[in-house]
């Protein structure tokens, strides 16, 4: 049988239906679970016992100047440099054809000397109309909080704390707009660094860099304060500095990365659904986790009650969760699942009749949070060497080919190639910025330049190119050298016998496909929260609030072995506590 109508764990837990997971519903209301990468990273520092220092602060009172920030693990040191800038706010956009920002950074490969300082300076605040090189692993830029970073700046000055329900209604005083790594413009390319332990996981030196540019957005808005009214300056106390975390505004040039990427995506995926399996299959719930469980659903509703959007889409969603959980809450109180066997299994089943999927799927992060024995370790099989599965199967016979594309692609057989509201857009690179971007095919140029991201569509030709063969016993090496056209399909495809997670099971040029869906499947598992969309194609998010800040994260009380990894769940303060 195929692996997308039964996948299994290698113990023989059933996981869920790919064509059910991995629809762009779905995917578009996952959220962060103990998996995301940003956890991930956290975990290490802390169980690495990672320190942190500033060695260099050379900023004026205007804000301008330069920084220098290290991470010291057990066997390198990683620096981000900084380059803050006095920004005209009128120049301040989070769009890609910006040309300054208000910082930018780098992540420097060790500690760097006053001549890589030198060098960075004439190149990072540039982004991409500079280069950097080998030694830098990452480049990023920032804008500040137009709402927050000003209120933050004014209360520190009068000796003020700024207001916790304040703070919670934007979540960072600065907000990315791109973090470029893996070669981007010079800067490392990923394999120079994927066999460093600290990196294996994906996306690792990214989300160092924007852990440490959270610090930097601090400790800006305090030394501006400062300079502003040395004498009744007060810094951030800890408890409020954690509630700052750092924002990223992303677009389209996201989007096509988890298609592009079908075998890592099944990666994610496959961790994920394996780690539910597993909570799911578990025998009796102990009285501890019930506590905790009904602890971390009381302060995930706090927290959704701080998710704002005005994007009438997410906001729907956000009203559906909140009835969700509350329904969740009030079930709780019924022993009827508690006392049946397997009990969380019983109590997802529930979920999947009464919830809406951003209600599931949020369960599904709640419910892998008790489990840290089960889910943990699953990390480690999250990347993968993509090289290994790209090679295409020149022996297999069509006849094979094609049963794998009844068996893996079901959502490709509704793909009406006459229909124009199936073939609506189609994706291509800008000519500016050369960025993805999506065109709407009947009423745009550049159809010719369009990027093989229509799976559906092409999944959809090649069955029925199979269909109309007169012998299915030749072989797949034969059928592309009469039509080379076919290769990435046929590669895909094969691609899917291994991988039960790779494909999106929706059509990517339909007229009613939403790309912010795509977004937040990669954003949920970087550890985003407070998805808010601004239109269908890019969106704002909100990472490490409540976070520990770099001089904390390796501090956590002893006595409370997962005290330094419960931050995603914090509990909410007011200005009075």
């Amino acid at each position: 049988m195929s692996p997308l109508n039964q996948a299994k764990t290698t113990d023989g837990l059933i996981l869920r239906n790919p064509n059910q997971v991995m629809s762009l519903a779905r995917l578009g209301s996952f959220h962060q679970t103990r998996l995301s990468f940003m956890r991930v990273l956290l975990r290490r520092l802390h169980n690495e016992n990672w320190q942190f220092s500033r060695p260099l602060w050379a900023v004026d009172h205007k804000g301008v100047g330069v920084a220098v920030y290290t991470a010291q693990g057990p066997h390198r040191s990683y620096s981000l440099v900084a380059f803050a800038n006095d920004l005209d706010p009128s120049k301040r956009s989070d769009r890609v054809i910006a040309e300054e920002w208000d910082a930018t950074f780098t992540l420097f490969d060790g500690i760097p000397t006053q001549k890589d300082i030198d060098r960075l300076a004439a190149n990072v605040p540039l982004q991409e109309a500079g280069r950097v090189s080998g030694t830098e692993l990452t480049l990023s830029r920032a804008n500040r909080s137009v709402r927050l970073f000003e209120y933050v700046r004014q209360k520190l000055a009068s000796g003020q704390q700024p207001d916790p329900t304040e703070l919670d209604k934007v979540g960072y005083l600065m907000r990315t707009t791109a973090v470029y790594g893996s070669g981007k413009f010079g800067a490392s390319d990923r394999h120079f660094i994927a066999d460093r332990n600290e990196f294996k996981a994906p996306f690792q030196a990214e989300l160092l860099t924007v852990f440490m540019i959270r610090e930097f957005s601090t400790n800006i808005v305090e030394h501006i304060a400062r300079c502003d009214n040395p004498e009744q300056f007060v810094p951030l106390a800890p408890a409020i500095k954690r509630r700052l975390g750092i924002g990223n505004s992303t677009g389209l040039g996201m989007a096509p990365f988890i298609v592009n990427h079908p075998t890592l995506l099944n990666n994610w995926i496959l961790a994920r659904e394996t780690a539910l399996a597993r909570v799911r299959a578990v025998a009796k719930v102990s009285k501890p986790v019930l506590l905790q469980f009904r602890s971390i659903l009381r302060r995930q509703m706090q927290g959704v009650e701080e998710w704002q959007t005005e994007h009438d889409y997410q906001a729907k969603k956000i009203a559906a969760l909140k009835d969700d959980l509350n329904v969740l809450q009030k079930n709780l109180t019924s022993d009827q699942w508690l006392n049946a066997s397997q009990p969380w299994e019983v109590l997802f089943d529930w979920a999947e009749q009464t919830l809406s999927i951003e209600g599931q799927e949020c369960l599904v992060s709640l419910l892998l949070e008790l489990y840290p024995d089960l889910v943990d370790d699953l990390s480690a099989s999250m990347s993968i060497d993509e090289s290994k599965h790209f090679k295409i199967d020149g022996r297999m016979s069509l006849q094979q080919l094609q049963q794998l594309i009844k068996s893996n692609y079901e959502f490709a057989g509704s793909f009406d190639p006459t229909s124009t509201e199936h073939n609506a857009r189609f994706w291509y690179a800008s000519e500016e910025k050369l960025e993805p971007r999506l065109g709407e095919r009947f009423e745009e140029t550049g159809v010719e330049k369009e990027h093989p991201l229509a799976t559906a569509r092409d999944v959809s030709a090649l069955a029925a190119a199979l269909s109309a063969m007169d012998d299915l016993n030749d072989s797949v090496a034969n059928l592309l050298l009469l039509q080379p056209d076919y290769r990435h399909t046929v590669r895909r495809v094969q691609q899917s016998a291994l991988h039960p997670y790779s494909e999106i099971a929706d059509n990517l040029i339909a007229s009613d496909m939403l790309p912010i869906d795509l977004l937040r499947c990669k954003l949920s598992f970087f550890g985003a929260i407070k998805f808010d969309p601004r239109s269908d194609r890019w969106v704002r998010i909100t990472m490490y609030q409540h976070a520990p800040n770099m001089g904390e994260v390796c501090t956590a009380d002893s006595t409370q072995p997962d005290s330094h990894d419960d931050w995603v769940y914090a509990a909410r303060t007011t200005m009075a506590e």
